[in-house]
């Protein structure tokens, strides 16, 4: 998920009352959730490396177990420091005291709230790395959820910023969120209006301040409402594999993995790639109706790779992407004097699209000795 959804999860839970356990408390859980994110570092080497290395050693189960470990010790520290600071001014702290070991079950629930945000989409994660770099997929969520972000950010609004520097950040960013919302093609009219009353809604109820004195049961029930969405989203995804699966099967294709891909905003809709023993079939449906099943196009011939695709694989530009990619697609062009290659992985990227948008598509040019002379993703 993205990096606002990993900080209002973050301090969903503290406003639901984890802060009143110990000192620090929402700071553990706002950086435990954002912390396995570090490796983004590695988008300023290259983007394949980045491909290559995000989304594993600092997502993977060991990274997992140290986390909270580094950050409860590095937290306990930064109290030691504030008490000094406290004492030398000779003023008398707020807030409940330090509680190492309450903290460090704090931090493990931010630090674990990460990859089970992160495996609910579609790009997916490496749970077991380092000893094993499968990927997982949860094909639950879009990466951008506004309904996450409305659910998620409600209580922290209402609970938090009473100075007007911190209410003119939230309405900062109240009004980045929207205009990124309202401005979306892919985000139905309908859609967007709901978005509007619901975050007029949570504008009301914080200007008539009758909810004061509520913050936590408020916390508390949108924390239970937003895990309730997730475990809806769930049923979902896999109710639509399983309707899928059904349908094709019916047609006499035989199926044996479906990704249920969610679409942004629309909680019923989604896109989706069957995949048989020689095919790849994109499909759109509503899954709670099953009529509406439709086929996107004509199926997609699974190939293995000749010799110039494999020479292109074996590109050290494109390692992330080669170990990254779910459902590659080899399209092969015949140049004056060598080959183009392009790969085309079909979470991201429609099977005859030609421009390089966003992630899930490489091109590749090779001489005629195969060897690589362009690459770009």
């Amino acid at each position: 998920m993205d990096p606002l959804a990993h900080t209002l999860f973050g301090a969903t839970m503290a406003e639901a009352g984890l802060k009143r356990k110990t000192a620090l408390a929402t700071a553990t859980l706002i950086i435990g959730a954002n912390i396995p994110d570090v490796d983004a570092l590695a988008m300023f080497i290259s983007e394949d490396y980045a491909l290559w290395f995000r989304r594993g050693w600092t997502h993977g189960i060991l990274a997992l177990m140290i986390w909270p470990f580094l950050l409860t010790g590095l937290m306990i520290g930064v109290d030691r420091l504030i008490e000094k600071r406290m004492r030398r001014k000779n003023r008398i702290r707020q807030g409940p005291p330090m509680r190492p070991l309450f903290l460090l079950g704090i931090a493990f629930l931010g630090v674990w709230s990460h990859p089970f945000l992160d495996w609910l989409n579609t790009y997916g994660i490496r749970l077991l790395m380092p000893f094993n770099d499968t990927w997982f997929y949860g094909d639950t969520l879009f990466i951008i959820d506004p309904w996450f972000w409305l659910l998620a950010g409600a209580g922290v609004v209402l609970a938090r910023s009473k100075s007007w520097l911190g209410i003119s950040g939230w309405i900062v960013l109240g009004v980045a969120v929207t205009a990124l919302i309202t401005t979306a093609d892919v985000v139905p009219f309908a859609l967007k209006v709901i978005w509007l009353i619901g975050l007029s809604a949570i504008v009301i109820v914080r200007w008539s301040g009758r909810y004061r004195g509520a913050t936590k049961p408020i916390a508390i029930t949108l924390l239970a409402l937003l895990l309730f969405y997730i475990g809806f989203m769930i049923t979902g995804a896999k109710l639509t594999a399983s309707q899928a699966h059904a349908l094709l099967n019916e047609r006499g294709v035989e199926i044996y993995q479906v990704m249920a891909n969610p679409l942004p905003a629309r909680i019923f809709l989604r896109t989706g790639i069957a995949v048989s023993d020689t095919h790849y079939y994109r499909f759109r449906i509503n899954w709670m109706r099953p009529d509406s099943f439709e086929l996107s196009g004509d199926p997609i011939s699974i190939e293995e790779p000749d010799s110039i695709v494999e020479a292109a694989l074996n590109s050290p530009d494109i390692r992330g992407f080669r170990n990254w990619m779910r459902y590659p697609s080899y399209e092969v062009r015949k140049l004056d004097d060598g080959w183009k290659v392009i790969i085309r992985d079909l979470r991201y990227v429609l099977p005859d699209q030609e421009t390089d948008v966003g992630i899930g598509m490489a091109v590749i040019e090779l001489d005629e000795e195969l060897q690589v002379r362009y690459v770009s993703q």
